[in-house]
């Protein structure tokens, strides 16, 4: 029962994160690569912010949400004036130096040695929670606040509007679309709700280092979405079942221990080109990311 509930919690947590992201590549067509990185700045000033003050989960949650927030609009600033292969390597630097930075600033992120002991959530005084059921019905709960959120997001005039620049910008502009305004609210809410999911793994797992939230993180978070399908409600869901799931059954196999990891690798990395093949637009998806 702890096993499916902790795969139900993981489920909960990358499908906020993959939503999220939705938002910034389905329905804007911009390729990022440093959402690991708002994942992580949202980890680390929860965890921080927590200790430090002793707050409560919803204070330290949006003290998380408003800082991951106005950093990934300090950075869609700049970033946003450059298109294609130049926004995509722009992405990719910012998410290179902030695990630089979680990794080296040792007085304040503890670097590779990690934070460990990180409270479990304390919803108000005298509820603290700190079993798994009590886990997953906050996971649960989040999950029906922001993505009821971003669902909304996507069906609004605001959602038709970035669909619209990411399939003709131009057009879309000369319609007094602006792009540069609309890219900029999408990224900087997308960075925002990603803190939640940070939020909730660091208070779920208790401890956190920069190696979770690296650039491999990143790639993985985007394959969810192009796997499962971007551009629309379906995709992000889908894949993420598919992504958390299958590996889990692999270790089923009854392969020996020597080889084990090595095969489920190979026998993962083979699905996913096949699949890529037979679905280019991702197993749900309706928009293809070039």
């Amino acid at each position: 029962m702890n096993y499916i509930l902790h795969i139900l919690i993981m489920i909960g947590i990358y499908s906020i994160l993959i939503y999220s992201l939705n938002l910034t590549i389905g329905y804007s067509g911009l390729l990022t690569f440093c959402h690991a990185a708002f994942y992580g700045i949202g980890a680390y000033a929860f965890t921080l912010i927590s200790i430090k003050f002793n707050l409560p989960f919803i204070p330290a949650l949006s003290f998380a949400i408003i800082f991951t927030g106005l950093v990934s609009f300090l950075l869609g600033f700049p970033a946003l004036r450059f298109r294609g292969d130049s926004f995509v390597l722009v992405t990719f630097g910012f998410q290179m130096i902030i695990f630089t930075i979680l990794y080296n600033w040792i007085s304040l992120t503890r670097g590779p040695y990690g934070i460990p002991g990180i409270p479990r959530p304390v919803i108000v005084h005298g509820i603290t929670i700190d079993s798994l059921p009590e886990y997953f019905l906050l996971v649960l709960v989040c999950n029906l606040i922001f993505l009821s959120f971003l669902l909304l997001l996507y069906s609004s005039p605001f959602g038709l509007v970035l669909k619209s620049l990411r399939d003709d910008e131009r057009l879309a502009e000369s319609l007094r679309k602006p792009p540069f305004k609309n890219f900029l609210y999408a990224f900087t809410i997308s960075g925002a709700i990603s803190a939640v999911a940070g939020a909730l793994y660091a208070s779920y797992v208790t401890y956190i280092d920069p190696t979770s939230f690296g650039i491999e993180e990143s790639i993985f978070q985007v394959s969810i979405l192009l796997l499962g399908g971007s551009g629309n409600i379906k995709g992000p869901f889908v894949g993420v079942l598919f992504m958390v799931i299958f590996p889990e059954i692999l270790r089923f196999l009854g392969l020996p221990d020597t080889i084990a990891p090595n095969v489920r690798q190979m026998i993962y990395g083979a699905l996913l080109i096949t699949l890529m093949f037979i679905r280019p637009k991702g197993l749900a998806g309706e928009f293809v990311v070039r």
